[in-house]
This record gives C-alpha cells, sequence and structure tokens, in this order.
C-alpha cells in the first residue's frame, strides 16, 4: 500500500483530493505544513505527495514552486477541485452565538466579503480549515466556528450554519501529484507537462524560447517566474503546456536544452482539465 503525504487532516481539500485520485487504497500521513510534507517526501518516509500549486482567485502559490524546484521534485498528475468553503459549529449553535472564526488565513481571504455583514464576529488565522472543525469537536469549543469542506463537519460531528459562503462561485484549486526524481512513472496518455528553464541575460531570450513553443504546436497555459535565490536578480521560469502529439513536445524539449542555460522536465501527465470536460 503506498503512503502518500498531505497538507491538514481529515475533512481537508487535499483529504478530499487523495481520495478522490487514491480511493482507499493508500496510507495518508498527515502534515501540518507544506515544509513538512516535502521533507516526509524527500527523505523517503512517503512514496508521493499532493500538494496544492495553484488557485483560480489567489494565483501561484510560490512557496510550494519554491519546494518542488528546491527538491528536484517531479509531477505525475494534476487535479483540480472546486473550493466549497462552510460555516460550521458545535451542533445548535447560531450565527447570533458565534463571536470568533477560524481558519486557514486563504479561506478567510476568499469569504472576506461574507463578514463583511457581520462585524462582530473575530477572524482568527489558522494552520488548516479541517484541524479547525477537529479543535471544535474535540474540545466542544462554543462561540466558535470553523470555515471548512463539508466533509469536515461530516466527519467531525458539526452543523453547516452557512454553507458556501465564499465570495465568488468559480473557485477552484489545482493539486499537483509529486514524487521523488527516480520514482517518477508518466502516463502514457500524456498530453500535459511542466517545464522548468533559465534564459540568458539576452535581449529576447524569454521571447526566443517562447516562440519555439509556439512553432513546436505547444499551447502555453501558465507561466511563472521564480527567483534563483543564490543568484540575485536570475529568474527560473515554470511552464505548463498542453499538447496533441507527443512527437511536438519531444522536439520542442530538444531545442530548448540547447537554447536555454537550463531545462528540465518536470512532469509529462494527462490534462484533468480537458478530461473532465470531455468524459
Amino acid at each position: 500500500m503506498k503512503n502518500i503525504a498531505i497538507q491538514g487532516v481529515k475533512g481537508s481539500n487535499h483529504y478530499i483530493v487523495a481520495k478522490a485520485l487514491f480511493g482507499e487504497s493508500v496510507e495518508l500521513s498527515y502534515c501540518n505544513s507544506f515544509t513538512q510534507l516535502a521533507n516526509q517526501l524527500a527523505s523517503g518516509q512517503v512514496d508521493q505527495a499532493i500538494m496544492a500549486i495553484e488557485n483560480s482567485i489567489a494565483g501561484a502559490l510560490l512557496p510550494n514552486y519554491a519546494l518542488i524546484d528546491a527538491n528536484t521534485f517531479k509531477i505525475s498528475a494534476e487535479y483540480y477541485l472546486s473550493i466549497s468553503h462552510n460555516l460550521m459549529a458545535l451542533p445548535g449553535s447560531s450565527l447570533g452565538a458565534i463571536s470568533e472564526v477560524q481558519s486557514h488565513p486563504m479561506a478567510l481571504l476568499q469569504c472576506s466579503e461574507y463578514f463583511t455583514g457581520y462585524p462582530q464576529l473575530t477572524l482568527i488565522e489558522a494552520d488548516d480549515t479541517a484541524s479547525v472543525a477537529s479543535r471544535i469537536a474535540k474540545h466542544n469549543l462554543t462561540g466558535v466556528a470553523a470555515i471548512a469542506p463539508k466533509v469536515a463537519a461530516e466527519l467531525y460531528g458539526l452543523e453547516i450554519i452557512a454553507p458556501d459562503i465564499q465570495t465568488l462561485a468559480n473557485n477552484a484549486t489545482r493539486f499537483v501529484v509529486i514524487s521523488r526524481a527516480e520514482d517518477t512513472l508518466y502516463s502514457e496518455y500524456s498530453n500535459k507537462a511542466s517545464i522548468r528553464f533559465v534564459t540568458g541575460h539576452k535581449r529576447g531570450s524569454l521571447a526566443t524560447i517562447l516562440n519555439v513553443m509556439s512553432d513546436c504546436s505547444m499551447n502555453l497555459t501558465k507561466i511563472q517566474s521564480l527567483p534563483i535565490i543564490e543568484t540575485p536578480w536570475r529568474y527560473a521560469f515554470f511552464v505548463d503546456v498542453t499538447f496533441e502529439n507527443s512527437v511536438d513536445f519531444d522536439k520542442m524539449a530538444a531545442a530548448l536544452t540547447i537554447m536555454a542555460e537550463e531545462f528540465t522536465v518536470l512532469g509529462r501527465y494527462e490534462n484533468q482539465l480537458r478530461k473532465s470536460n470531455n468524459p
């Protein structure tokens, strides 16, 4: 049985993704932070890990890109999860009896408009959404509510006071499955890839590389720069591309290996968005 590291506890969004991807066929290792998750994977304590990498509202999670880069992890799959934020508390609680709401900073931010109508509520940042739900149930905390996925209420016996309180309905997070480089297996149905490259200082270097991608029929779906800590004012570019023909991707990779100062394929996998849109 595989051991998969996730950030958070039972009922968290990472937990939901793990169950969607692997079902009951894996053992989950619950981590308090993404750094702990990365350390467990790098040291061989777990076989793979699931990591949030970007949100449709908040954008890229740059620290997680940095963890993938620093540990030379590889990406073997992706998963898009629609985010549902729900206000929950002990059974029988009413909104009027709540004085404090705890959750992950991102959840609080994404529900900020809802709370403008309740200035009496004190918003407190916590390490995870579902962990707050767990603490409320474990310690029988009255007057305290959590923002968490619906499954957390089911797991910890809480009652949802207000469902779907996120400001924007179209809120989704992209998660990736990461592995140590030597343990990564790529899907034969790969039609998406994540790459990393570093360009020279010559004018137009990035534009030239992007033109090569276009010439090789790559559809660029994401580009993200990240500072190279050891070399001030230099940046690595993380790019996601989709493609119809693996031969085109191989052609692009061969060209960029020559053109870029550094070039790495971080992963080749199935485009989950395309799969969901074309059952």
